[in-house]
């Protein structure tokens, strides 16, 4: 019995783990693809050089 449980247990483990693995690749990829826009369609300054980010 306790094997198993322990072989149940290794594939929810898995399982939620892949699907972990799987959110955080399309939140990459979502990131990346707001990161590239705002390169893209990045402003002029003042001083005419041109700035992506607003620090």
């Amino acid at each position: 019995m306790v094997p198993i449980l322990l072989v149940l247990l290794l594939a929810l483990l898995l399982f939620g783990l892949g699907f972990a693995v799987k959110i955080l690749w399309w939140i990459a990829i979502i990131v990346l693809v707001v990161w590239l826009l705002g390169f893209l369609m990045r402003s002029t300054t003042t001083s005419g050089r041109s700035r992506w980010y607003r620090w």
